[in-house]
């Protein structure tokens, strides 16, 4: 996957910011979700509101890339304590695509690792999921990008990976000097 920068350019956020932009500003970390039904997607944005204090803190910033209509999707993100984070909406999938993010097959989306962890988790967030929006087949990623360059990635094996949202970060070696 190689991203250019005129692409980057045209990847505008909701509040009107390109990637390209932001990510001279600081390091971007564009994370692209899965549907807001699917209980790995609501497991992410827990975990992404939990640490996002230490990732803006750190000088990064996140920008979270959804299928939904901007609405729905500032009501979860307001639901999932990510009120104000920047995001862009991506209705067809076309910037997943883009990025190399595939369809799930039936492993990864149906996989016994999946289905136990997906069982687990929803009963320690009290819900087991809900009705898909969006493409339900869709796998998510990370991708870090720096100065219009791609600094690091987590693309998801199975829809039930959880990464380290920090640790992402530490890969990159990141230099501004």
């Amino acid at each position: 996957m190689d991203i250019t920068s005129s692409e980057l350019q045209q990847i505008i956020t909701d509040s009107g910011e390109s990637i390209l932009d932001l990510s001279y500003d600081k390091p971007v970390m564009l994370v692209f979700l899965r549907h807001f039904g699917c209980i790995f997607c609501r497991e992410a944005m827990k975990d992404i509101a939990g640490k996002r204090q230490q990732i803006e803190a750190d000088g990064n910033a996140i920008v979270l890339v959804h299928m939904e209509s901007n609405e729905l999707a500032e009501d979860y993100f307001k639901k999932f304590m990510l009120e104000g984070v920047r995001h862009v909406h991506d209705p067809d999938c076309a910037l997943y695509a883009r990025f190399g993010l595939t369809k799930g097959s039936f492993g990864q989306l149906f996989g016994l690792r999946t289905m136990m962890r997906g069982f687990s988790t929803g009963i320690s967030m009290k819900q087991l999921g809900g009705a898909p929006f969006g493409d339900a087949f869709q796998m998510p990623g990370i991708f870090v990008f720096h100065h219009g360059t791609l600094a690091a990635t987590f693309i998801h094996e199975q829809v039930s990976d959880r990464p380290d949202y920090v640790k992402i970060f530490e890969h990159c070696r990141i230099n501004d000097g």
